[in-house]
């Protein structure tokens, strides 16, 4: 297309993309860390982890828009766990590790049930071991 002056140019190429979603709140422009969705037919507000996709009919929001989200009244915010998030600790990794910390507190015990001529750690740090767990022992002991 061309002007008296000569062609006109785009204030922004056409083929420069931000490859990070910005918040889709006005005059925010923090990158996106969530997804939220309306859902019209149950009155529920869905936030979750950032979609892998931008869709039209869902909202892209910055991390201090998406703490601060409220519904409508009447409506229920829904919130999804983010996966990459790191998980809580499992009653049975908490057992584990008790269990590890009370062998590590009998080692004389441990050495006359194995008649004293067991094989030696690899580690000379090293306690107590419990599957993938060890007690290592402090360095100023």
């Amino acid at each position: 297309m061309e002007s008296r002056r000569g062609p006109l140019k785009s204030a922004v190429p056409s083929n420069v993309v931000s490859p990070v979603r910005r918040c889709s709140r006005t005059a925010c422009g923090r990158p996106a860390v969530a997804t939220l969705t309306y859902v019209y037919a149950d009155s529920t507000a869905v936030l979750g982890p950032l979609a892998t996709y931008a869709e039209p009919h869902c909202y892209d929001l910055c991390a201090e828009h998406s703490e601060r989200l409220t519904a409508p009244r009447g409506w229920e915010v829904v919130r999804l766990l983010d996966g990459s998030a790191p998980a809580r600790p499992s009653g049975d990794d908490l057992e584990a590790l008790a269990n590890a910390v009370r062998e590590a507190a009998r080692p004389q015990e441990r050495a006359a049930e194995a008649g004293g001529g067991g094989v030696r750690a690899a580690d000379p740090m090293e306690v107590a071991r419990r599957g993938h767990l060890r007690v290592l022992r402090s360095p100023d002991n």
